[in-house]
């Protein structure tokens, strides 16, 4: 690695995504190509939450690419929410198109027309869809793969219900399986909470969001949210059902919700987890678990050759994702800087001696400089082989969610004053504040944090990826003590009515 994570953060990323194999760039601004590596771990993603999300009753489905202008803008907030992104098609060969088509950027005003055709009766509720697709936002900020991009990979949830309070029981619910996949799959901690009004998903209720931290730069990042859109939609598209009372058949209108997740999770994963010999990977979306490098002498080749082979069969034949790299023109000190660049969790040696006591060497590929020495490499006999790497699989990562939780909460401050918070952001914090909720003094508290000077945009420039020095709510969370009675604002002055925390962000 010729970038260091804590001298030149955003280089250092660039590099990481590139020489782990993860991404190639495409000749498309903005647009680019997720190679094996990246896409494995997208689709370790997509298999825990597929299983979660149809345990609830979703199905999945596909919906068309383009959506009509008429459609699009159906719903005033909402499009004017993207209409700066939209990308248009306008012509079909040489000829111009009667009416120009949007390439999703979303997909209510797609499925909708949808949900008005199949739900007629309460027997047809409630209906919950989910397509794993791509979208495209024509984003006009400086590109960032993975993490600001103009066409992305995301899943996306979309269902109706007869009544607000299975739809609110399922915006939770789906945040929690969004929490899942951050703590227990990408061993990363986020904070649930929902969004200010100014910050809510346009054209709906409400909305409610998994929060991460990036400390290297100091930055918060959006995760993963789930909204609920009230009736609002279904007003616009007329997705009405007959109630099922026996004495009075009324129509009423559905409450609807949409949730979705993103590839943007690959880009958090390398930020919070990744170190100066390139990418650290949590075994549980790792697509690679294991990666054995046999120790070769002249005289012993083929006995060892044949024990990493046997070794092999044994960890793929338990259900461990393992590869052999018996690559002849590496040296196994090529071999370890090549997957310690991927990140894979674990390396198995095995050498001469190790084949004559019938042992093997487990290597961890998360232990950092002032750990524990003697937790960085275990001697596991053969017979015991299977529990010893399940065992130091699930203590790698368990060790890396403590270690980013720790991380993390060691930079949410609570403060109540203005120069406590402009004093926390610039030492790299989350504020914990308690904030009145009014969207004027939210645009305020953004424009003071960030307007202080040339010098300060240039060095927020350098270190965040192009990135704005102005502070944003990232959420009202859950978990909080109330505010009490007297409390004020700690920008304005006006009665609090939440504790919110604040942050730069992506």
């Amino acid at each position: 690695m010729v970038n260091k994570k804590n001298e030149d953060f955003s280089n250092w990323y660039r590099e990481v995504i590139e020489k782990a194999e993860m991404i190639e760039y495409y000749n498309v601004s903005g647009c680019y190509v997720l190679r094996p590596w990246s896409y494995s771990i997208w689709e370790n993603i997509q298999e825990f939450l597929n299983i979660e999300i149809k345990k609830i009753g979703v199905q999945n489905a596909y919906f068309p690419l383009l959506v009509t202008q008429s459609a699009l803008k159906s719903e005033e907030s909402h499009f004017d929410g993207f209409s700066a992104e939209v990308a248009w098609v306008t012509k079909g060969g040489n000829n111009d198109l009667a009416e120009p088509l949007a390439i999703r950027p979303t997909s209510e005003a797609i499925m909708y027309q949808m949900f008005s055709k199949w739900i007629r009766s309460h027997r047809d509720l409630p209906l919950k869809l989910n397509q794993w697709c791509s979208v495209v936002r024509w984003e006009f900020k400086q590109p960032t793969p993975f993490l600001r991009t103009r066409e992305f990979l995301w899943q996306e949830g979309h269902s109706a219900f007869a009544t607000q309070s299975e739809a609110d029981s399922e915006v939770l619910h789906i945040l929690e399986l969004y929490r899942r996949v951050y703590e227990e799959i990408l061993a990363i901690p986020v904070v649930l909470g929902r969004k200010t009004d100014t910050e809510k998903f346009a054209g709906g209720l409400y909305t409610t969001t998994a929060e991460a931290f990036i400390p290297t730069n100091g930055r918060g990042i959006q995760g993963a949210t789930s909204h609920s859109l009230g009736q609002n939609f279904a007003k616009l598209f007329d997705i009405q059902f007959e109630t099922d009372s026996e004495t009075d058949k009324t129509k009423a209108r559905v409450w609807q919700n949409s949730w979705g997740l993103t590839t943007r999770t690959i880009g958090v994963l390398v930020m919070i987890h990744g170190d100066d010999k390139g990418l650290v990977l949590p075994p549980r979306v790792a697509p690679t678990q294991v990666v054995i490098v046999p120790i070769l002498y002249k005289d012993s080749d083929t006995q060892v050759e044949n024990k990493a082979r046997e070794l092999e069969k044994i960890l793929v034949d338990a259900g461990i994702r393992c590869v052999l790299d018996d690559r002849k023109n590496y040296t196994p000190g090529n071999k370890y800087a090549h997957w310690e660049m991927k990140g894979v969790p674990l390396r198995l040696e095995v050498g001469p001696k190790d084949v004559t006591n019938n042992q093997c060497v487990l290597i961890r590929r998360d232990w950092r400089e002032g750990d524990e020495p003697t937790h960085k490499k275990t001697v596991v006999n053969v017979g015991e082989l299977v529990e010893g790497v399940k065992n130091k699989l699930d203590l790698i990562q368990n060790s890396m969610f403590n270690r980013a939780k720790n991380e993390r909460d060691e930079s949410i401050v609570k403060i109540e004053d203005w120069k406590g918070f402009m004093a926390n952001l610039d030492n790299k914090k989350l504020c914990l504040a308690p904030f009145c909720d009014e969207g004027e003094c939210e645009e305020k508290i953004r424009e003071k944090s960030g307007s202080r000077g040339e010098e300060s945009g240039e060095e927020e420039d350098k270190t965040g990826f192009g990135l704005r020095a102005g502070a944003k709510t990232l959420c009202k969370p859950f978990e909080h003590s109330e505010i009490k009675e007297g409390h004020e604002c700690f920008a304005c002055g006006k009665p609090a009515k939440a504790w919110t925390l604040f942050g730069r962000s992506y």
